[in-house]
């Protein structure tokens, strides 16, 4: 077998014995580290602190993981207080995690006339999470449906969505209005004056 010794050098070829004898001498471990290897390759260390090392990388690749996440939390134009409560401490607590969070509003039937509603709901929302969050995206009208993306806050203040005012009522039964344009004022005649004998 190959040995490399505790500060990762290589101490050369030998018995398992002899790799064992070295391990022992420095109070350590001998670990097989390239079992697949001709000849294998084995070092001495502390298995018991590389287990834990091992473990802590995990750990921190599983942040990373849950950093690049994005959770959907969907609401509705006419959302009650108790849900929207509920969906608001949903976001809090990705957010918390360091999760990204991609709030979506779904207008049904009769709302689609009402959309200045759906950008109300929106706006309570980032007014409600603008200590901990900012709009990576803003609320933006998607189809038949708005969408906004909150990720942890990074120090810029949160952009409140634009008010959207209702659609002008139409008259009952009329569904495509005739647009009448408007008269176009008469041209003003443009009055020379008079040219006096002798002018040019």
């Amino acid at each position: 077998m190959r040995l490399l010794d505790a500060a990762g050098n290589m101490a050369g070829v030998m018995t398992v014995s002899e790799a064992m004898g070295i391990a022992v001498r420095a109070g350590l471990d001998l670990v097989e580290v390239s079992p697949n290897a001709d000849p294998p390759v084995c070092r001495v260390m502390d298995f018991g602190k590389f287990k834990y090392e091992q473990a802590r990388k995990e750990r921190d690749a599983r942040k990373h993981q849950h950093a690049a996440e994005m959770k959907e939390i969907k609401f509705h134009a006419n959302v009650g207080d108790h849900d929207f409560e509920t969906k608001l401490n949903h976001i809090h607590g990705f957010l918390q995690k360091g999760m990204k969070v991609k709030c979506s509003l779904y207008f049904r039937g009769r709302e689609n006339a009402h959309r200045e509603l759906g950008f109300e709901v929106m706006n309570r929302v980032l007014k409600r999470c603008e200590e901990c969050a900012q709009a990576d995206m803003l609320p933006k009208l998607i189809g038949s449906s708005i969408v906004m993306v909150l990720g942890t806050r990074a120090g810029k203040p949160v952009t409140h969505a634009p008010h959207v005012p209702p659609p002008p009522a139409r008259p009952a039964g009329l569904q495509n209005p005739i647009v009448i344009p408007a008269p176009k004022p008469a041209p003003v005649p443009v009055v020379k004056p008079p040219v006096s004998p002798g002018q040019n």
